[in-house]
């Protein structure tokens, strides 16, 4: 074998299982690894143990009964096509089910990660990492293909455009969820031309606060958000999950109250009352109002202090005091986010959904409750306090002087103007639109891609230096690895390296994609640039994540979806509320693009909330003419879904009719009249009870004689030539 072979080879293996055992007792990880075992066997799959790193051990997975595979693949083909997800019934040979399909990566490791967490009633191992009798269970995961991911990020890096086989390649190997990512990162930066453009323009001849940019940029948002929901549904079609949300999996969590019984399935169902949930989702409304409160606060606090010190104070350190306030906030708005976040899983937990789908669904929506408040807070504070009242709240700004006290060597230095006296900045909103926009992203870019990878090298390093050094004063300096065969060592070390990532979350990525949207959609009036830094952000942004995936995080189980979820409605209620901070925004500054000057005397309240009302019902109406102008249009997805189902019912008609049941039949003609027929026929009419129906009937016995009839008929009641004429 050759020296780099483990490099490029996984030996078949399908998923490694970490197990952690520095905090147990020898006795009880004896017992919880011989349990991992046997429960691992009693599925269908070998195993095969190698030492870790860090008093850890090595289970490698892969599928030891074809038999039971082919079955478990076989159950879920059927469960998908008896819930309608899929058109066609799956071959009643399992091996047959297996075979006659391609069977992808992605559908094969979800299948098997299936057999190992699925509750043990419903045929699977009941491995859940970190909880119960599975807590030395450190993480279960899939390894990765080097030869695809070198493969897959060099094609990549040459290309502009994702094609829609490239989107098929990433859900044949991780999945329809991560999938859908990629298909939205790439939908919505080819959208993205069209602004870019037109806001360079904009930029060059309108300026900012353009009425025009604003009615354009609200348009581009619905028709993006509208021609993604169309996307969806192909895709979905395309990849066989459409409806695959109505199969979910029960979460072990949830506690029912009672069960029932499926009319149609005669299934037993556990049922916790919709109406209990309610009562309990409304606790939802106080928790929006903490948030609120707590990061509002927090948020226009620092806000107050960073506008007394940059824009009042006027003494000694004031280029270091201004940097303070984004001091505080960065430290502060995380940890109070995460504070937020507890309490938010918390109620989630409370909620008891009973799917993993739903309660991670409403725990997106109350996490983008946080994100909304810390994306977007501070410019509209700037947007729609400062600029407006800038002059009336910044005088009662004095409170904030304690934090320059200590280096103002004079009064006067502290104090605020009198009201009315204050001149804003009128390039603050501006600045600070740019600084979201532009600087804050690549900030993220180094911070969600660089800084990983070196603080990875780093504790790399580290650890070769920490060994090197251990093996000069005792010679034990091989480590975990002493042990390692040959032929292994280079594998095995990359699977040890693997263990320490972290673990992908597809969720992390679709938000900030939303957050973004948000920024366009809400405030690109004030600099038209804003989808021109996008555009360049979203084509670095889909090849780092591509690379963050093979090389800075395990490989991600594959799981299924049928949409971004509920991230769609976000993207809806940001592109609804964008539509009226544009109008807002276009009108305060319509001057110009100079603003109200920190006084609200220039702004008319009715001409305000008129310009909000027009542009809130334009886009109404204008979603309702996107939708249905997309409607009209055919699509590939519809096509196959027709196809499908066509191609369904003809088959049930051949099995129940015969092959032939769809051929036009062959031309008919009666038998002739004969003497003899028309004796068989009396005699047959002087058995049974005949009427005025039979007798309607029986008059013309063929096409011949009413044909004849007919004709007799016309010439009978046909005019005259001569009465013609006249």
């Amino acid at each position: 074998m050759a020296p780099n072979s483990g490099l490029h080879s996984n030996f078949n293996v399908d998923y490694v299982i970490s197990y952690r055992f520095a905090d147990t007792n020898n006795v009880e990880a004896r017992n919880g690894f011989t349990a991992l075992m046997q429960s691992l066997a009693r599925v269908g799959l070998a195993t095969e143990v190698r030492n870790g790193d860090n008093c850890s051990l090595l289970v490698f997975i892969k599928v030891g009964s074809d038999k039971r595979f082919a079955h478990e693949v076989y159950r879920s083909r059927v469960k998908d096509w008896l819930h309608g997800v899929r058109a066609a019934e799956p071959a009643k040979d399992t091996q047959d089910t297996v075979s006659g399909q391609d069977l992808t990566e992605a559908e094969r490791f979800r299948i098997i990660h299936h057999l190992i967490t699925s509750p043990t009633e419903e045929g699977g191992a009941g491995v859940t990492p970190k909880e119960g009798r599975w807590k030395n269970v450190e993480s279960i995961f899939p390894l990765h293909d080097h030869t695809f991911d070198k493969e897959w990020i060099k094609k990549w890096s040459t290309m502009t455009f994702l094609k829609v086989e490239d989107l098929d390649e990433i859900r044949n190997r991780f999945g329809e969820k991560i999938a859908y990512y990629f298909a939205f990162t790439q939908n919505y930066f080819a959208f993205l031309i069209f602004p870019a453009a037109f806001g360079f323009a904009s930029w060059v001849i309108l300026g900012s606060f353009s009425p025009i940019y604003a009615l354009v940029n609200g348009l581009w948002c619905v028709t993006l958000v509208e021609y993604w929901k169309r996307q969806e549904l192909d895709l979905s079609v395309r990849w066989g999950v459409k409806g695959v949300a109505g199969i979910q999996k029960k979460r072990r969590d949830f506690k029912h109250e009672k069960e029932i019984r499926d009319p149609v399935t005669g299934e037993t169902l556990q049922i916790f009352p919709a109406t209990k949930r309610l009562s309990r989702q409304l606790l939802q409304v106080p928790f929006a109002f903490l948030a609120v409160l707590a990061l509002g606060t927090l948020i226009a606090t620092g806000f107050g202090i960073e506008i007394f010190l940059s824009e009042v104070y006027n003494g000694p350190g004031k280029t270091l005091l201004v940097f303070l306030p984004t001091g505080l906030l960065t430290t502060l708005v995380p940890t109070l986010t995460t504070m937020l976040t507890t309490v938010a899983t918390q109620l989630n937990e409370y909620e008891n959904w009973e799917t993993a789908e739903s309660y991670e669904s409403a725990l997106t929506q109350k996490i983008f409750v946080l994100n909304f408040i810390t994306s977007y807070l501070p410019i509209f504070l700037t947007a729609f306090v400062y600029v407006p009242f800038g002059s009336i709240v910044v005088p009662y700004l004095d409170i904030f002087s304690l934090t320059a006290r200590p280096f103002a060597q004079q009064e006067k230095q502290l104090q605020t103007p009198k009201s009315g006296a204050f001149v804003i900045n009128p390039s603050r909103l501006k600045n600070q639109v740019i600084y979201f926009t532009v600087t804050a992203q690549i900030v993220n870019f180094g911070l969600e891609t660089i800084l990983p990878y070196v603080k990875r090298r780093g504790f790399s390093k580290y650890q070769e230096m920490k060994s090197e050094s251990a093996a000069k004063k005792g010679g034990a300096g091989a480590g975990v690895a002493i042990d390692d065969v040959p032929e292994e060592a280079e594998f095995l070390k990359r699977v040890r390296n693997e263990a320490e990532l972290d673990v992908y979350d597809v969720a992390t990525d679709l938000r900030e994609m939303v957050v973004q949207f948000g920024y366009l959609s809400l405030f690109s009036v004030v600099w038209p640039l804003t989808p021109v830094s996008f555009i360049i952000n979203n084509w670095i942004e889909l090849r780092s994540d591509a690379a963050k995936i093979c090389l800075g995080m395990q490989r991600p189980t594959p799981h299924r979806a049928d949409s971004i979820g509920p991230w769609l409605d976000s993207l809806e209620f940001l592109a609804w509320l964008g539509s009226i901070t544009s109008a807002a925004l276009a009108y305060l500054f319509s001057n110009n693009g100079l603003g109200p000057d920190g006084t609200p005397a220039t702004i008319k309240g009715w001409a305000l909330l008129l310009t909000i009302f027009f542009s809130e019902h334009l886009y109404l109406l204008v979603r309702w003419g996107v939708r249905l102008a997309i409607s009209k249009i055919d699509s590939p997805g519809m096509e196959k879904e027709r196809g499908e189902r066509f191609r369904v019912r003809k088959q049930y008609l051949q099995d129940t009719l015969g092959q032939d049941a769809l051929d036009v039949p062959s031309g008919f003609m009666e038998e002739k009249i004969t003497r003899a027929s028309l004796e068989e026929d009396a005699r047959q009419s002087s058995l049974r009870t005949t009427g005025p129906t039979e007798h309607f009937w029986s008059r013309q016995r063929t096409w011949e004689e009413s044909a004849r009839v007919g004709a007799n008929l016309i010439e009978k009641m046909a005019p005259k030539e001569g009465k013609k004429q006249q």
